[in-house]
Order: C-alpha cells, then structure tokens, then sequence
C-alpha cells in the first residue's frame, strides 16, 4: 500500500501539539480564573484583582520597568547595530558574537555574577531600581542587537547611492532610508525585550533586594497557593501582552510593516 503525503497530514503534529500546549492549558487558566475554589462559576478573581490597589499598581510598575529596559536596550543597540552592518571591518562578527556570548552562560549565574559586583560597589539594597533595570538591560540587550542587525544588513547599498545622488545627505540618508526599512528589526527586538522583562522577577528578586515586585512574581506566589487568583492574574498578563503586542505591530507581516514607513 502505497502512503500520500498532503499538506494537510503534515498539519497534523501541529495541530496535535497546538491542542495540548496551547489550547488545553489555556481552557484550563480560563476555567481556574472564572471560577472559585468550590469550582463554580464566578467573577470573584475578577473583581477582586482589579479591586486591589497593590495588584494594580504591580502592573503598572512592571509596565513602566519593562518599557525602561526596552528604551535603553534600543538606545544602546542600535547604535551598535548599525555601526556594525555599515562597517567594512572583516572582524565584525567576532565583535557581535562578543554581545551574544553571555547568552550562552546560565541567566542564574549571570544575575549572580552582577548581584556580586552591586555589592562590591556598595549598590546592592540601596538602588533596587536601577540594579532591577540594569540586570534587564544587561540580560535582554542581546536580543534587541540580534534582529536589528540581521535587519539592518539587508538593506541594499545602492539605496544609500541613490539618496546621495538625489542631493541627499548622512543624515536625510539616516532618516528616510536606513530608519524606514529597520523598522521590522525594531518591532522585534522591542517585543523581544519588552514582553519578557514584565514578568522576569528572578532579576527583580536578586539584584532588587526583594523590594521590588513585577507581575511575574504574583503568578509566582499564587500559583503555589491559589490557582484560582494566579490563573487571572495570568490571564490579566496575557491581555497585557496581546495589546502591547497589537500596539508594536508584532501581528503584522514584515512586508506591510515596511512598506507602511516608506
């Protein structure tokens, strides 16, 4: 007998683990945040989340945390970026393996490693926010460079020709060539940084001191208490996530992404 392969039979893993580790886990947030511990129907969590100053205001820090991280990480990367992909040095990319490098070090050891530096120098205890920021910066930095260097190196050099040919200088270059078309690479690396940093409390816990407390740490504590609590305090974040989300352009195609900035 002789076995066909179609598009759709190639489906079929994954489907199968889209239904088990995606929507299955999901049905079971939903059903964990609607209900109460007696398993009936009720907007208890609802209510009581966003009837709660300290939960509030836990997401607004970690907003506000997250949304620091990621303008650094920019700040820093783009620079590095771009400096890179126009750079006609033959070891570029010995120099960006050097920001990729950390990576392959274990995060725990790494926020250990800079946890021991604040204390050296006296700042561990005394700028939770700043050690809090600084251990995202250094953690996520990687992945802001990665996609906008890979972005930033397709660009064609005969764009650049062009601009200077039409009476265009570095900077009218900069601003209506290079900054345009890098927009897919900055829409990565934002949604990259961004989402990760609001719930990555184990750097908020070591280099923070414990006082500083971000979304990711209450999912944390409920889960091991209250599944009914951590399961809308979830799905809270996962609303979060899909309007920040919704809000950078990550469910649009990179082609209409580019060619809305032309």
């Amino acid at each position: 007998m002789k076995l066909r392969f179609s598009r759709k039979t190639l489906c079929i893993p994954y489907a199968v683990f889209l239904l088990f580790f995606v929507i299955v886990p999901m049905a079971v947030i939903l059903v964990y945040a609607f209900t109460d511990r007696n398993m009936h129907f009720s907007f208890g969590n609802f209510i009581k989340f966003f009837s709660d100053p300290t939960k509030l205001s836990t997401i607004v820090y970690s907003i506000v945390i997250a949304l620091i991280t990621t303008v650094v990480c920019l700040l820093i990367a783009y620079p590095v970026a771009y400096i890179l992909a126009r750079s006609k040095m033959k070891k570029k990319h010995v120099i960006l393996m050097l920001f990729v490098v950390p990576m392959w070090i274990n995060f725990v050891l790494r926020v250990n490693a800079i946890r021991e530096l604040f204390n050296w120098i006296g700042l561990l205890g005394q700028a939770n926010y700043f050690n809090t920021v600084f251990g995202m910066v250094y953690d996520f930095l990687p992945f802001m460079i990665l996609p906008l260097y890979t972005t930033l190196m397709k660009i064609d050099p005969s764009l650049y020709e062009a601009s200077y040919d039409l009476g265009g200088n570095g900077f009218t270059a900069f601003t209506r060539v290079t900054l345009p078309l890098s927009v897919p690479g900055i829409v990565s690396g934002v949604t990259m940084v961004f989402l990760p940093s609001m719930t990555n409390y184990v750097v908020s816990d070591m280099l923070g001191n414990s006082m500083v407390t971000i979304i990711g740490k209450f999912i944390y504590e409920y889960f091991g208490s209250d599944w009914h609590m951590g399961s809308m305090v979830a799905l809270v974040l996962l609303v979060v996530v899909f309007v920040s989300t919704l809000l950078t352009g990550g469910f649009k195609s990179e082609e209409n992404v580019r060619g809305a900035n032309l």
